[in-house]
């Protein structure tokens, strides 16, 4: 096989574009069909939103695997493996589950079960995995019914944080397109550098993936025109999460050894990107942290791990300060410092600058949330290329505020006349005083 990196290109952007271009009537056809609930009390939107984004985006997914298929290079992903069937099985089945529940709200437990089913359809058709390497030790391989419970588990738990993160326009999709970008470099390397081709299914699901957040971010930054709904975050949890498993449940680290000495070196080589239960938490920490503290907060409480409330840390962000655009920038930072830090230390594990980076830019990221207030202001005479919010205000402006002020508090300084306007319920009519000089 080929390494066809103009086909990958070229598969992100028909499913970028179909994604797009599908948005508009979806969000016509998601007003029509009433799926426009009314604002909760845990939401941060002051206006009604269309829902159903997810049917574009389910749309995109489709388009992306119909063009790779007839691709030269990327045709053999479909001829060698069912990876891309199976990906194309489970997401049509948790697909139709997030419509119905963007439009009826359908109960917490039955989507539970509708995605277990739906990572058991993946199973049933060779998604799974089959071996973990654990470092010291090599790969351990696991029985049928070991990997499909492993299986369920890692698609339900990243499935649901990516749910769970949805809270804020442009966040999930933001933060998905970011983990899918690091992801499709890390999988790209592992085929390219070792010429293992088991990971082609694996990049070919983050080039999707990107291409379908992509396609709907501009409808959905903030003020956003239409909301993914659980139709489309359950859906990019499953892509995320399927990526995750094919890479390493199916991709041999012994193929490795010809290149770093032993099975044992190759595992300990890749571990910091590689484990299954350590890859989610690396690509979508921030998610999948937001989901912990949401289960201990709620348990903690009496109520169900499922009762949505205002918590999570989107919701803290704004709470302390910070406006809605500044948040979401704040958890994309986040969000590829983990990931793109974790692919950093996986090329090169002995290097102390990445590691001293990674610090240096998380005390950056720090410093951004103790700073909630802090507006920076752009030099004069870049002041026409920036939003008006950065801009340094001008002198005459600044002087007639001034004169302003002053007569406000000349005003207040002097007495006030009882039966002025607005003082004790007198009429707009002014002072009385003026009807006792007439007579």
């Amino acid at each position: 096989m080929g390494k066809p990196v103009r086909e990958y290109l070229l598969t992100l952007c028909i499913t970028a574009a179909v994604t797009y271009l599908l948005t508009g009537p979806v969000r016509k056809f998601a007003i029509v069909a009433g799926a426009m609930p009314e604002i909760r009390a845990r939401d941060v939107h002051r206006e009604p939103t269309p829902r159903l984004g997810g049917i574009a985006m389910f749309f995109g997914l489709c388009a992306g695997l119909l063009v790779a298929d007839h691709l030269t290079n990327l045709n053999e992903v479909f001829a060698k493996s069912n990876e891309p069937r199976a990906l194309l099985s489970g997401a049509a089945l948790i697909w139709l589950i997030g419509v119905l529940d963007d439009k009826f709200e359908i109960d917490a437990l039955i989507k539970l079960g509708g995605q277990m089913i739906a990572a058991g359809v993946m199973v049933m058709q060779g998604l799974t995995i089959l071996w973990l390497p654990i470092p010291g030790v090599g790969n351990v391989a696991l029985t049928q019914w070991q990997g499909t419970l492993l299986t369920v588990a890692l698609v339900v738990i990243t499935i649901n944080a990516v749910n769970f993160v949805d809270g804020l326009d442009g966040l999930a999709a933001g933060m998905v397109c970011i983990a899918a970008g690091a992801f499709f470099l890390y999988a790209y390397r592992i085929w390219y550098s070792y010429g293992i081709e088991a990971a082609a299914p694996g990049t070919l699901f983050a080039a999707i993936l990107m291409g379908m957040c992509l396609g709907f971010l501009p409808h959905n930054m903030h003020p956003a025109r239409i909301f993914m709904g659980d139709s489309g975050s359950m859906l990019i949890g499953l892509v995320l999460s399927a990526g995750a498993i094919s890479i390493t449940g199916q991709v041999d680290p012994d193929a490795l050894a010809l290149f770093t000495g032993s099975e044992k070196a190759a595992v300990h080589q890749t571990v910091p990107v590689y484990i299954p239960l350590l890859l989610p938490l690396t690509i979508i920490a921030v998610p999948a942290a937001d989901l912990v503290l949401a289960i201990v907060r709620r348990t903690w409480r009496g109520q169900s791990p499922f009762a949505a409330d205002r918590g999570h840390l989107h919701h803290r962000l704004l709470e302390i300060g910070h406006s809605h655009s500044r948040a979401v920038l704040i958890m994309y930072f986040w969000s590829a410092l983990i990931g793109f830090g974790a692919l950093a230390y996986s090329v090169n594990s002995a290097s102390m600058w990445i590691v001293l980076g990674v610090v240096f830019l998380s005390a950056v990221g720090l410093v951004l949330l103790l700073l909630p207030r802090f507006t920076p202001r752009v030099p004069l005479w870049a002041q026409r290329f920036v939003p008006p919010r950065y801009r340094r205000r001008r002198v005459p402006e600044a002087a007639a505020e001034s004169a302003a002020s002053e007569v406000t508090e000349s005003d207040e300084r002097s007495p006030v006349t009882a039966g002025v306007s607005g003082v004790n319920g007198a009429t707009a009519l002014g002072a009385r005083s003026r009807f006792l000089d007439r007579r």
